[in-house]
C-alpha cells in the first residue's frame, strides 16, 4: 500500500465525490478510480459504496480512514521533521572550544546569533584543548571547534578559518618585578618559571611556540591543564603567566596584566570544521552573515 493510495482515498472519503476528490487532488476521475480500485484489490474488498449520487464508506472504509489520517498525518510531520532538518531549523551542533574562543568574544557572538535565529536547535559546548577539537571534527563526535590557530598549519583535510587575532599578555603577582613594567619583553622573560595553559605535553598551543622563541629559550616552562589555574598559579607568585590578552577581562586578587611584545605578541582564533558537512544545522551555524 502507498501514501498515494491513502490520500486518494481519504480524498474521496471526504469530498464523498470522486468528481470533487479528483479536482481537489489535480488528477483525472479515471486515474483516481484507477487507484482506489487497486486499494481495494489490496484490502480484499470494497471501502465505498457508490450510488449515482454520492460515495458512501463501508465499515472496512470507516476503519480503514482513520488509521490513513493518522498515518498521513504521521507521514506529513516526518517530511516536516527531516525538510526542517536539511534547512538548519531542528537538530544539534556539537562545538569545542577554548576559554580564548569565549574570551575574545567570536563564540559567544556567533551563539548569540545563532540561537536568535534558529531557537529550536540544540547548542552543546565542550571545553577541549586544540588537539582534542581536531580529532573530534575529525571523528564525528564534534561538528565545528573553536581553538587557537597554533600548530594547525599542517591540518589539510579540515577547513580552517581564521576569526580573530589574539595578541599576548603576561599575568603576574603584584609585587613581582616584572609588574613594574609598562610592557614585557620576551627576553624579560629568559630565567622566570612560564606558566601556560595546555592540556598535555604535546598541545599545539603558546606553549609550542614558547619553546621555539630564541628569548625565552632558557625559561622554565609548565603547562597547566586550565585558564583559571593559570592564573591562579601566577596570582599565588608561583610563576609568570603568558596569556592572551583577552584573559585580561577576567580580575583576580594580586594579579597584574602588562602587555608583551616579540615575535610572540600574536595568536590567531580559528574556527574548525568539516569540508563536506552534511547537517543542516551545522552548515547554517557555518553560514555567518558577511
Amino acid at each position: 500500500m502507498e501514501l498515494r493510495h491513502l490520500r486518494y482515498f481519504t480524498a474521496v472519503a471526504e469530498e464523498r465525490h470522486f468528481g470533487r476528490a479528483a479536482a481537489r487532488l489535480h488528477v483525472t476521475q479515471s486515474t483516481l478510480s484507477t487507484q482506489v480500485q487497486a486499494l481495494e484489490r489490496e484490502v480484499g474488498g470494497p471501502v465505498f459504496v457508490r450510488t449515482s449520487r454520492r460515495v458512501e464508506l463501508t465499515e472496512a472504509g470507516e476503519l480503514l480512514l482513520a488509521e490513513a489520517r493518522r498515518t498521513l498525518a504521521q507521514a506529513d510531520r516526518a517530511l516536516s521533521v527531516a525538510r526542517r532538518s536539511v534547512s538548519g531549523e531542528i537538530g544539534a551542533v556539537r562545538i569545542g572550544f577554548t576559554g580564548v574562543a569565549v574570551l575574545e568574544g567570536v563564540l559567544t557572538a556567533d551563539l548569540r546569533r545563532f540561537h536568535r535565529a534558529r531557537p529550536e536547535v540544540e547548542l552543546s559546548l565542550t571545553e577541549l584543548p586544540p588537539a582534542a577539537q581536531v580529532e573530534g571534527v575529525r571523528e564525528g563526535a564534534l561538528d565545528i571547534g573553536y581553538s587557537p590557530g597554533v600548530g594547525l598549519d599542517g591540518v589539510r583535510d579540515l577547513t580552517v578559518i581564521r576569526r580573530a587575532r589574539t595578541s599576548l599578555s603576561v599575568a603576574v603577582r603584584h609585587d613581582h618585578p616584572l609588574a613594574a613594567r609598562a610592557a614585557v619583553t620576551e627576553d624579560d622573560l629568559a630565567d622566570e618559571d612560564l606558566i601556560v595553559f595546555a592540556a598535555d605535553e604535546d598541545d599545539e598551543t603558546v606553549l609550542a611556540r614558547l619553546r621555539a622563541a630564541p628569548g625565552v629559550r632558557r625559561a622554565r616552562l609548565r603547562p597547566v591543564a586550565g585558564t583559571l589555574g593559570v592564573l591562579a598559579l601566577a596570582a599565588a607568585g608561583a610563576g609568570v603567566a603568558v596569556v592572551p590578552t583577552a584573559t585580561e577581562r577576567v580580575t583576580l586578587p594580586d594579579l597584574a596584566y602588562r602587555p608583551l611584545r616579540g615575535t610572540l605578541a600574536g595568536v590567531d582564533v580559528v574556527t574548525i570544521s568539516r569540508p563536506d558537512e552534511l547537517s543542516g544545522p551545522v552548515r547554517a551555524f557555518l553560514a555567518r552573515p558577511a
